[in-house]
């Protein structure tokens, strides 16, 4: 018999970086394991939502661009093919604020350690750091074992 139950949800911040890819591969294997589907959430924000002078001029570009960088990003965390079912979720809005609300209801929310900004030094990137502290749901942080300059 079969169950009418939704499976379980892994949400994946993707944002480009190597965390991210590292995260994405994490996800997969787990969700594998667990029955789950994994869903990788790429969130973006156009320059006047990011605090830069002067609004969009064309949002349709800033969507066009993140929808690009998502596809890049997932081509480079899976070379060849993508994993079936892997769920793809473009969502503007501030990452950390979108992660955490796309955690609700979820199993699990794997980040990477670090994101594409921030401090070589830093344990945490300020979106792994918040999603942390304020997910629905458990958080596994994945961390990049490539060099310090990726």
């Amino acid at each position: 018999m079969q169950s009418t139950e939704p499976a379980p949800r892994v949400v994946v911040g993707v944002d480009g970086s190597p965390s991210s890819y590292e995260a994405l591969r994490w996800a997969v294997r787990y969700a594998r394991a667990a029955g789950a589907v994994v869903e990788g959430v790429y969130a973006w924000e156009t320059p006047s939502t990011a605090g830069w002078a002067g609004p969009a001029i064309e949002p349709d570009f800033d969507a066009e661009q993140a929808r690009r960088r998502f596809a890049e990003a997932l081509n480079a965390a899976f070379p060849g093919e993508r994993p079936p079912g892997l769920r793809e979720r473009l969502v503007e809005g501030d990452p950390s604020e979108v992660l955490i609300r796309a955690s609700e209801g979820a199993e699990l929310l794997v980040v990477g350690n670090r994101g594409r900004g921030g401090f070589a030094r830093a344990m945490l990137g300020s979106v792994s750091q918040r999603c942390a502290q304020h997910a629905a749901c458990p958080v596994v942080v994945v961390r990049h074992h490539g060099t310090t300059h990726d």
